[in-house]
């Protein structure tokens, strides 16, 4: 059984906060239960406690903490057994980064999900994460008769990008790690803060055109091999 550590790149993780201790005790029961057949109870106990870190420190409201904390882990731990080659990876996976992974991130993957569906896992992140995904990609979903799916702002880990096979970038520069054996795209569309509505449409459908694209390209790629 693999034991590895949560990413190095944040450094040690800072001890969880006193009120929810116990609440994240049996949020890692319930995720090592989960992933039981890749890590051990310690492995994921850190990347709860690790996780509650990284959301706690981006001012959350505390309510929240808990049930973002358990869907963090729960998709770093994913990303890292399949990355790993310790669980199944059924589909090709897309990772979406910008900054706050609240904006243009956020709009592209809702819109891949719609698109494929099940044909394709979606993850996003972004290297320096806001705390609520935009009220304009909210609007621009709505107007579409989609939603985020439960989204929400999530900085970037080195387990997101393992798992990928396409990393799309959207205006984060070099913050996104370069892995061997992922492709790598990067759509220069504009930022949504601070357009009006109709530009702000354009951009959606711009990255429509381009989701529609890749998909079309992955999935029929995904079809060749079956």
């Amino acid at each position: 059984m693999a034991e590895p550590s949560p990413s190095g790149r944040y450094g040690r993780p800072a001890p969880p906060l006193r009120d929810i201790g116990p609440v994240l005790e049996r949020i890692a029961s319930r995720l090592a239960a989960r992933h039981s057949r890749a890590f051990s109870l310690e492995t994921v106990e850190n990347y709860v406690e690790e996780c509650s870190w990284l959301l706690s420190a981006r001012d959350r409201v505390g309510i929240h903490l808990p049930v973002l904390v358990e869907r963090f882990a729960d998709q770093r731990l994913g990303a890292l057994a399949r990355g790993m080659g310790l669980s199944p990876k059924p589909v090709p996976e897309v990772l979406f980064v910008c900054t706050e992974n609240a904006g243009r991130s956020q709009l592209a993957a809702a819109l891949l999900r719609h698109r494929a569906g099940d044909g394709i896992r979606v993850l996003t992140a972004g290297s320096e994460p806001g705390t609520q995904i935009a009220p304009v990609v909210l609007r621009l979903l709505a107007e579409q008769g989609l939603d985020t799916g439960g989204e929400f702002p999530k900085p970037l880990t080195a387990e997101a990008v393992t798992a990928a096979d396409v990393v799309v970038t959207l205006g984060c520069g070099d913050a996104c790690p370069v892995r061997p054996g992922r492709r790598y795209l990067d759509w220069d569309l504009p930022e949504l803060s601070g357009l009006d509505v109709e530009s702000a449409r354009a951009v959606r459908d711009a990255l429509a055109a381009k989701v529609d694209a890749l998909a079309e390209e992955l999935l029929a790629a995904e079809s060749s091999m079956t």
